[in-house]
């Protein structure tokens, strides 16, 4: 494999207590019933435009959303201070990646801005050619847009392609646009429902990325 497409949260990064604490927050500082962490960590994968109004108890209007995906945002920013941190190994395996030649991006449900932000916090600020944020895609995931535009902006052979992710979300995303797909076991939280996606590859950690 030459190109190499990752997801961000609980594939390259354990953003798991970070997601759960700011979701919970920002529900309760809009007078919301916080849903419970299992519930959040299901939707993790699945930009917030999705899935808070799945999650929230009582239909909520356009306005309550945007007024929901705000507050959200400014918590997940005071929660990021408790910390990010990589899962034992990718950074070798970042720089090994590297050091061959392949070309490394992102493809995440994050906005830009915030996947930005904390790729500089764990010191990968400059380590991916591009990024591509929920902000950058008409469709999100299992949609294939933000692997397409990367496909099509840098003529990528999708033959020599994969999505890395931890979640079915990410495989269907990377079956739909014809790349291959791996299975990032260390940070699935629901390894069964990623497993029944049929994945090209199913890894147990960062470092047997080099073995592609």
């Amino acid at each position: 494999m030459q190109n190499f497409l990752f997801d961000f949260d609980s594939t390259l990064a354990d953003t798991r207590d970070v997601a759960v604490i700011a979701t919970q927050r920002a529900f309760e500082v809009q007078g919301l019933t916080p849903p419970e962490r299992d519930v959040v960590v299901s939707y993790m994968g699945v930009p917030i435009e999705v899935s808070f109004a799945k999650m929230a108890a009582v239909p909520l209007s356009s306005t309550a959303l945007e007024d929901l995906y705000t507050v959200f945002r400014a918590q997940y920013q005071e929660a990021e201070k408790l910390g990010i941190t990589l899962f034992n190994g990718m950074a070798t395996t970042l720089a090994a990646l590297n050091e061959r030649g392949a070309q490394l991006f992102v493809v995440s449900s994050k906005h830009s801005v915030p996947l930005q932000r904390n790729l500089d916090q764990v010191g990968l600020g400059t380590t991916f050619k591009a990024i591509s944020g929920s902000d950058t895609v008409d469709h999100y995931k299992p949609a294939p847009d933000g692997i397409l535009a990367l496909v099509d902006r840098f003529h990528l052979d999708p033959s020599e392609s994969v999505m890395i992710g931890d979640a079915k979300y990410d495989m269907q995303m990377g079956k739909n646009a014809g790349v291959s797909t791996v299975a990032a076991m260390w940070g699935a939280a629901d390894p069964a429902s990623v497993r029944a996606e049929d994945p090209t590859y199913i890894l147990a950690k960062p470092a047997d990325l080099l073995t592609l």
